[in-house]
């Protein structure tokens, strides 16, 4: 016989022996009840703590102001930095203990804030920079009616040296840390990227340029596992580089706004001032990479309280807003203070923004299960999660998911709907996310009927990468017993 007709003989029999296992399809049925980790609406620890017993279930997250000062106790003569992080490990066990997930903003100044030595607006620069003769701090009195502020000096290059290798020692300090869900950073008051009712000079009360630039792509290469955040403020060109710059604007930070929702954020009301930067400096697709979230309006008194209205505030309701912008989660401290802001409708409103996984088809072939699997949300989930049958968990991840897309994720164990999951190593162990589905198909054990794993109303086709392919890659038709066929990639 002709050699190679032999081989392509035997290669024939192995391809339809390993296709003699017929994918199957299973039935599933699952719902999401509950907020999913590292999104929904944000309480500071106190309030927190204090409204546990009723509000407790309906977040997942809290956030708290951070300083520098409480962990940085002195320099080596080396220029290595010396920590002692108790002061910021308390705080995540704090939270944790909840049940909840930190958003940190480390912070050096804040108007009228007496957290650091209990003086009014004592920055939260590290001692040793402080006793430096090279360094000399600025004071405005009461800077847009926010009370008395001290400013670091930019001048000042053991300061700038020091917020670089502050953040690569954070990231090697709390990469995998579960109970740090995200970062916020920045510069001027509460790290928000201003210092309104203050003249702005650059090197002196403000980074100048060309060192933010620096700062910015040393937070791109060091802080590459914990989500980071920016200001929409950024997009100011008076302040930052960042809206003219391509490598800045290339940069997979997200977005934070403090002063969603206030009665002049949208265009077409007043300036519209918060639309524009969202637009300006998130190019309607930042969300995709970037986490987007923020603070609900202090511009009002009522604003915090009456933003859960369902009727909606200012022509607009949370869930229309919160979805045009992707919001993955939005702190509302005050919200439990107003009519609006009860447990039941802060479980809901949390349920509205981030991600919402839903598994469409689920298929075994008795060794191995398919998911298809979509994200119903308004936001993708930006960390690491995988679907798993008790301990073996897929090899794709859910990261990055977009909303209304779609991917196969695989995994190396037959299916069992009892232990079915999804597992995350940044979520804390008391933490689940949960995923929807209602699938049809066999219970348990293998039906005489088969499908496709490609199966679907207007036939799609995937690799096992989940990518969608335009059309099959060249394969070999194989006749199923129900007369349906199953383009299977030649490799």
């Amino acid at each position: 016989m002709n050699k190679l007709l032999t081989i392509i003989i035997v290669f024939a029999l192995s391809l339809t022996e390993t296709n003699a296992q017929e994918w199957q399809s299973v039935a599933l049925s699952n719902s999401i009840t509950h907020p999913q980790p590292m999104t929904g609406l944000v309480l500071w620890p106190e309030e927190a703590e204090n409204r546990f017993d009723t509000y407790g279930q309906s977040i997942q997250l809290e956030f708290a102001y951070c300083l520098p000062c409480k962990v940085v106790t002195g320099c080596a003569d080396d220029g290595t930095i010396q920590y002692n992080w108790t002061w910021f490990e308390n705080i995540l066990s704090d939270v944790a203990s909840r049940g909840h997930q930190l958003i940190a903003r480390f912070r050096y100044e804040y108007p009228s804030g007496t957290d650091v030595d209990g003086q009014k607006g004592t920055t939260a620069v590290p001692e040793y920079i402080k006793s430096r003769k090279d360094y000399h701090e600025t004071y405005a009195k009461n800077p847009n009616n926010d009370g008395p502020t001290y400013y670091a000096d930019w001048s000042c290059k053991e300061l700038q040296r020091f917020t670089l290798q502050f953040y690569s020692d954070f990231a090697q300090q709390y990469a995998n840390d579960p109970r740090l869900a995200f970062l916020e950073v920045g510069f001027g008051h509460w790290s928000e990227y201003h210092i309104y009712g203050t003249k702005l000079e650059f090197g002196i009360n403000f980074p100048t340029k060309d060192f933010q630039k620096e700062f910015f792509l040393h937070m791109s290469n060091v802080m590459t596992q914990i989500p980071w955040l920016v200001s929409i403020d950024a997009a100011d060109d008076e302040y930052s580089p960042i809206l003219f710059d391509n490598e800045l604007m290339a940069l997979s930070f997200g977005l934070f706004d403090d002063s969603f929702m206030h009665k002049d954020h949208e265009i077409g009301s007043s300036d519209g001032y918060n639309e524009e930067c969202w637009n300006a400096i998130g190019k309607l697709t930042r969300w995709q990479q970037g986490v987007c979230g923020g603070e609900i309006s202090y511009y009002s008194a009522k604003d915090q309280k009456d933003f859960l209205n369902p009727s909606g505030m200012y022509g607009h309701t949370w869930e229309e807003q919160a979805a045009k912008y992707h919001i993955t989660f939005m702190i509302a401290n005050d919200a439990p203070r107003g009519s609006y802001g009860t447990a039941a409708r802060f479980r809901e409103a949390s349920m509205a923004s981030g991600y919402r996984m839903v598994v469409k088809q689920c298929l075994t072939n008795g060794s191995t299960t398919r998911l298809l699997v979509t994200n119903e949300g308004i936001a993708p989930l930006y960390r690491d999660a995988y679907f798993a049958i008790g301990d073996v968990r897929s090899t794709e991840s859910l990261k990055g998911l977009i909303p209304g897309t779609e991917k196969w994720v695989e995994i190396a164990a037959p299916a069992d709907a009892t232990k079915l999951h999804i597992v995350s190593d940044c979520i804390l162990e008391q933490q689940e996310i949960e995923f929807e589905a209602n699938t049809e198909g066999i219970s348990t054990g293998i039906s005489q009927t088969s499908v496709s794993a490609e199966t679907s109303a207007e036939p799609s086709y995937y690799n096992l990468a989940g990518q969608r392919l335009a059309k099959p890659q060249k394969g070999i038709v194989i006749q199923r017993q129900n007369e349906q066929s199953h383009y299977m990639t030649i490799k």
